[in-house]
């Protein structure tokens, strides 16, 4: 049985969000998967960017709403961020989905996964964001023991 683990924190701007993403993605082995929950323009691309940099990526990172999915890489790990906001039913993608969460070398980072909860993990980082003010965040992350390497110099 793992416990889970709870922690909030706070930014109070966009650079601040993206300094929270390159603390966890700095601890990337592979195999991770991140959930994101906000509303829209709740800083989730923001996050994901400092993912990415964390990661070691040079790859611009853009929202992948219009696109489903990007892929960002850097060395032998690759990061590929899904949005399936605009889906009902993800369809052949969820086929794509299952072979990046099953692969050990893949960051999986997925927006608007209630289309997809059926096929992910129990041993996940879920991201809900808050908006607190113009560009203050309030991130509330849940995660297994398993996975707390991830949040390693974030203050709590």
């Amino acid at each position: 049985m793992t416990t889970d683990i709870h922690r909030l924190i706070n930014t109070q701007s966009a650079l601040e969000t993206e300094a929270v993403g390159k603390k966890i993605g700095s601890h990337f082995k592979g195999g991770e998967v991140i959930e994101l929950i906000s509303d829209l323009g709740g800083g989730k691309t923001a996050l994901t960017r400092g993912l990415a940099e964390g990661l070691g990526s040079t790859d611009r990172v853009m929202s992948p709403t219009f696109t489903i999915s990007r892929v960002y890489s850097s060395g032998a790990l690759q990061m590929v961020h899904y949005d399936f906001y605009r889906l009902d039913d993800p369809g052949l993608l969820r086929h794509e989905l299952v072979e990046s969460l099953t692969d050990d070398r893949t960051i999986t980072v997925i927006e608007w996964a209630h289309v997809v909860k059926d096929v992910l993990p129990k041993e996940r980082v879920t991201i809900n964001i808050r908006k607190t003010g113009e560009e203050a965040r309030e991130f509330s992350i849940h995660y297994p023991e398993s996975l707390s390497y991830l949040m390693k110099g974030l203050e709590t």
